[in-house]
């Protein structure tokens, strides 16, 4: 059975080998060169795939990390920093990771930035709409380094296992065929431009990566602080901020101990029969916020072992026309296990203020949050240290509907929970408190009149004011 098993994954390599140099034939030129040393990552990527016979995790191996794996960020946050960070900062570049190709920008002054994106993010228009904490980081951007171009790999039929694509174009039919791997990429990237070595070259140390959606994740001085005071050879060379699990985030990835390694688990590695247990939030009390502090150094030097060792993320999709496809992906945090000395920094809730739905933007535009030395700060006003539980419906879902549908941004101060559904607007100066719940029926309106309080409410029905 191994061995038919092992002539089957050889059949289907060599057919996927065939297929991507058919792909490579519809190319010309410069176009040709750089989708051949995008194809050689993912065979490399399809092999690993095919040699997984299992879950890449062994249940009862899996142990909490030891206390003085996970660091208290109070008693990071409690060593005195130095009168200068200056030339601690000038080792420092930023990366915001959002999949897709990316562009590159260098920053005048101890900070660097490099921006990886995808170009069909709302999060474009909301950097336009509030202030990113982001980008007092872009002030006095100057010059442009060498862009860091994230790969295209092929969409697998779900069936065959062989690409959909049927030639190398990204338009037409092919539009949907080609999809970014993943943030794990992002050190193959960084090396095989000559970005690395030239970031290294100019002194730089570390980098400090996180989710562009993630306004919370500015630079610490406290973290970096702790990086940088380390006695050579027994510095970090990879630090992952962790925040405490709530109810919301039961499907977050977390830190444990496995092979007397700190090990990322996710999801997708965890047995069926243990996923209740894995989304526990008194067993794995953390999750991580993919807020990464991680040594050049050590990238280097694990690329040119090839030592670099991340899980296979199997993500199913559906095609506009129906077809079901795999695409094969690596997350940047699960290469962890491959550092010396890596640490996990138990960071204040702050640190994850992910924007990923609008109705995560309300929550930020409003007078919950200000925006306090570069950074989002919960408003002294909340009681609560808790954000409001806030669902926009349908009618809410892209940019441009929730601008048309908001005059002002309501006052939340006092608000626990808002539900949104159904065709509703709201007037200047609205103010939500307590419980809201507010339901337009299918071809029914509900306007919000201007100066309207609405606390513990259900409004329903139709409500339509008219200018006259």
């Amino acid at each position: 059975m191994a061995q038919f098993q092992e002539v089957m994954r050889q059949q289907l390599e060599t057919s996927m080998h065939a297929e991507l140099e058919k792909l490579l034939d519809t190319a010309t030129g410069v176009d040709k060169e750089v989708s051949r040393k995008d194809f050689d990552g993912f065979k490399k990527l399809f092999h690993r795939f095919l040699q997984v016979k299992g879950p890449s995790v062994d249940w009862p191996k899996i142990h909490r990390p030891p206390e003085d794996s996970i660091q208290p960020y109070d008693k990071i946050a409690a060593r005195p920093l130095p009168d200068s960070l200056a030339d601690s900062l000038n080792k420092l570049v930023v990366v915001k990771l959002n999949g897709g190709l990316g562009t590159s920008m260098g920053c005048k002054g101890p900070k660097s930035l490099i921006s990886v994106r995808n170009e069909n993010t709302f999060l474009d228009l909301t950097v336009q709409q509030i202030e990113v904490p982001v980008l007092n980081m872009l002030l006095e951007c100057h010059k442009q380094v060498p862009p860091v171009l994230c790969p295209r790999y092929p969409r697998i039929n779900k069936e065959s296992l062989l690409p959909v694509a049927t030639d190398i174009g990204m338009t037409g039919e092919n539009a949907d065929v080609w999809y970014p791997p993943g943030h794990g990429d992002i050190y193959a990237s960084f090396y095989n431009s000559g970005l690395l070595d030239q970031l290294i070259t100019e002194g730089k140390e570390y980098i400090f990566v996180s989710n562009i959606d993630n306004l919370g994740a500015t630079v610490d001085l406290n973290i970096l602080h702790h990086l940088v005071s380390q006695p050579n050879g027994k510095r970090c060379e990879f630090i992952m901020e962790v925040t405490d699990k709530t109810r919301a985030d039961v499907k977050g990835g977390t830190l444990i101990q496995y092979d007397n390694k700190l090990r990322l688990l996710e999801i997708a590695q965890v047995p069926k029969a243990h996923v209740d247990e894995f989304k526990s939030v008194t067993k794995f009390k953390i999750f991580n916020t993919n807020n990464l502090w991680i040594s050049l150094g050590a990238i280097k030097r694990l690329q040119e072992q090839n030592a670099m060792d991340m899980e296979i993320i199997v993500n199913p999709k559906t095609l506009d026309g129906g077809q079901n496809v795999i695409q094969l992906e690596t997350a940047v945090g699960a290469a962890i296990k491959s550092f010396d000395n890596a640490l996990g920094i138990n960071v204040p809730r702050s640190r994850f203020l992910p924007v990923k739905t609008v109705s995560d933007l309300l929550l930020v535009m409003s007078n919950l949050y200000s925006l306090e030395a570069g950074s989002l700060t919960m408003s002294q006003k909340r009681e609560f240290p808790t954000t409001p539980h806030v669902k926009l419906g349908s009618s809410f879902t892209k940019v441009q509907e929730y601008q048309t549908r908001f005059e002002s941004i309501p006052d939340m101060l006092e608000l626990d929970h808002l539900t949104v559904s159904g065709d509703v607007t709201f007037g200047k100066q609205v103010s939500l408190k307590g419980t809201v719940i507010i339901i337009a029926n299918h071809g029914d309106r509900i306007d919000i009149p201007a100066g309207t309080i609405l606390e513990n409410k259900i409004v329903s029905g139709n409500l339509r004011i008219l200018d006259h």
